[in-house]
């Protein structure tokens, strides 16, 4: 009686628990074909093509069906392998360890993204090697060589992707970095699949039960991203030769106009079977391409930081539009210098911003950190200061639609105790006050600080797709975020910024046909400081703001106004002039001489 129980009770298992012997049966019988759906295209703004679709085909095999009398070289010469290619790609398929959950009765992938010239022979041939087949797939083409940190890449899925996300099965491919991973889910679609009757033999006979079964593919939802695509190559070709970036946004909607990383590279390189190959080569290269710096490069701002000052020291009534300091060819105070280029002194706050004077911005702080009777001390102060700049976006990450952005730093008073054991003050940090010190920002939070200053208070969080088809954005990009500083305090900086332009540190943008705002930026840097710009324009309906970083680069004058200046007539008219397209291919043809340690 035991015994029988026991059979009873294993036969249960076997036939009702377990799902391993229908699974056999059901492979035996039917062939469950994977039809892939197409993937999303990708436009700009202006409705040109960035990224689609072409056919691509994968080799698939059924191991149980491939043991017999299989012509190995046949299938070699076919695909142009040679056998040693052949025995250890079958040998990985059936590695539990590379290929977890492998069946010998399910279709595993033997071979990845072959063109119809790779696969015509193989094709002509297949009804003499038992197993094999062939699936349709698609395989993503770029139609400009720009925007590669932009588009990102797809590639095959890890074992990690698979673990994640259920809808994976090894051979799928996946978004691996950029809008490519960002929006991964709207872009891939839907599987469908085909549910085929097979005889004992192995061979298909033809849909079950006419497809009853079967279920049709979805193809991806479109997107259109913020992006110019022609201010995006205008952005490139300025930047050749040159490690920094350029990041312009439409204050309006927070739609990002074009992200350029220098040095770039070619998204089609990361594409068809020599992807991992091109990848590892850029990989290793020393200025290393694949880093986006506009989003994870973290930089002093130099002088453009000075506009956050303002508006803090105003809000807060440490200054007024007339209060004025001394310079004295810089900040002079119990031994403390922090040096300054020649102009009027003393100096209000219009001309402090137009002048890029340091002198004022460090009296500034210093009168702000030091103001025991507003604040009680010089932490509760520092952290009121913090309070601010992390309101316009400073500090933490934006929230930008792509993968592996950086937050940045900015200090608070716990910071500076542990740093100085609770011995500080307004002195010993003096260097933030005109973006130096312990301040980072990623290029992105210092274009976003320009367009906050354009909408005179408030911005959007940068993103760069516009919409989605059949879908809505997400609310986090239409959402305005407001920052503690006053309307007024606002009205004085755009005023400081135009002062600069008219006849200050950015005077070299004022014969543009349109209102132009600027801020200067010289980043001091162990080697040769770095040139920044952040602006906007026009004036008072302001269409772009804009930084540019441009390491290495020397004043911001050199190269961050200029750039700036072409990036917005570009965008504003459509169109270079002459004389500045002659200056553009100029700035094409500048290299700056990095040696191994900047890069």
């Amino acid at each position: 009686m035991l015994i029988v129980v026991v059979y009873i009770l294993r036969l249960f298992a076997l036939q009702v628990v377990s799902e391993d012997y229908r699974k056999s049966a059901d492979s035996n019988a039917f062939l469950k074909k994977i039809d892939y759906p197409a993937r999303g295209v990708i436009y700009d703004r202006n409705g040109k093509l960035l990224v689609y679709n072409q056919p691509s085909y994968d080799v698939m095999v059924v191991m149980s069906e491939a043991k017999e009398n299989l012509d190995t070289m046949g299938v070699c010469q076919a695909l142009g392998i040679t056998k040693e290619y052949f025995i250890q790609r079958m040998d990985d398929i059936k590695d539990r360890n590379k290929n977890p959950g492998y069946s010998q009765f399910v279709s595993q992938v033997f071979m990845t993204q072959l063109d119809e010239r790779d696969i015509a022979i193989f094709r002509e041939k297949l009804f003499l090697f038992r197993g094999f087949s062939v699936q349709r797939r698609t395989l993503r083409q770029y139609q400009y060589p720009y925007a590669a940190h932009v588009l990102g890449d797809v590639a095959e899925v890890s074992q990690y992707d698979i673990k994640e996300d259920d809808y994976y099965q090894r051979g799928d491919y996946i978004g691996k970095v950029g809008v490519e991973r960002s929006y991964e889910k709207q872009l891939r679609g839907e599987k469908g699949m085909q549910v085929l009757l097979r005889d004992a033999r192995g061979r298909v006979q033809g849909r079950y039960m006419n497809g009853k079964y079967d279920r049709k593919p979805v193809a991806g939802k479109d997107l259109t991203l913020g992006i110019d695509i022609e201010l995006q190559a205008l952005g490139e070709r300025l930047m050749e030769g040159k490690i920094g970036s350029i990041v312009a946004i439409d204050p309006q909607t927070g739609e990002i106009l074009c992200m350029v990383s220098s040095p770039t590279y070619n998204p089609s390189l990361m594409t068809g079977r020599k992807r991992g190959k091109n990848h590892q080569l850029l990989e290793r290269d020393a200025w290393k391409p694949l880093l986006n710096r506009s989003i994870m490069g973290q930089y002093p701002p130099g002088s453009t930081f000075k506009t956050s000052q303002a508006l803090t020291f105003l809000t807060e009534g440490i200054v007024n539009s007339t209060t004025a300091f001394p310079c004295h060819h810089g900040f002079s105070y119990r031994g403390l210098h922090v040096g300054c280029h020649g102009h009027s002194s003393p100096i209000a706050l219009v001309g402090a911003l137009s002048t890029s004077c340091n002198a004022y911005f460090c009296w500034g702080l210093y009168h702000m950190i030091g103001n025991r009777s507003k604040y009680g001390s010089a932490l509760n102060a520092m952290n009121t200061w913090r309070d601010y700049m992390v309101s316009m976006g400073f500090g933490y990450r934006l929230g930008i639609d792509l993968p592996g952005e950086k937050r940045g730093l900015i200090p608070n008073g716990a910071y500076y105790d542990h740093a100085y054991k609770g011995s500080w003050n307004g002195l010993t940090i003096i260097s933030i006050s005109i973006g130096q010190g312990e301040v980072n920002l990623t290029p992105l939070q210092i274009a976003n600080l320009g367009a906050t200053i354009a909408n005179r208070g408030y911005f959007y969080t940068p993103h760069v797709v516009r919409s989605i088809k059949g879908e809505p954005l997400d609310s986090a990009f239409t959402t305005k975020h407001y920052t503690k500083a006053s309307a007024q305090a606002y009205e004085l900086v755009v005023a400081g910024m135009r002062s600069s332009v008219l006849g200050g540190t950015c005077k070299a943008l004022g014969s543009m046909p349109f209102e132009v705002c600027g801020k200067t930026g010289t980043a001091q840097n162990r080697g040769q400081d770095h040139s920044v710009f952040m602006g906007f324009a026009p004036m008072n309906n302001p269409k772009i703001a804009i930084a540019v970083y441009v390491e290495n680069g020397g004043f911001g004058a050199d190269y961050g106004v200029p750039i700036g200046g072409l990036m917005m007539e570009k965008y504003l008219t459509g169109k270079l002039t002459p004389y500045s397209e002659a200056r553009a291919t100029n700035f094409q043809q500048r290299r700056i001489a990095y040696g191994s340690r900047n890069r």
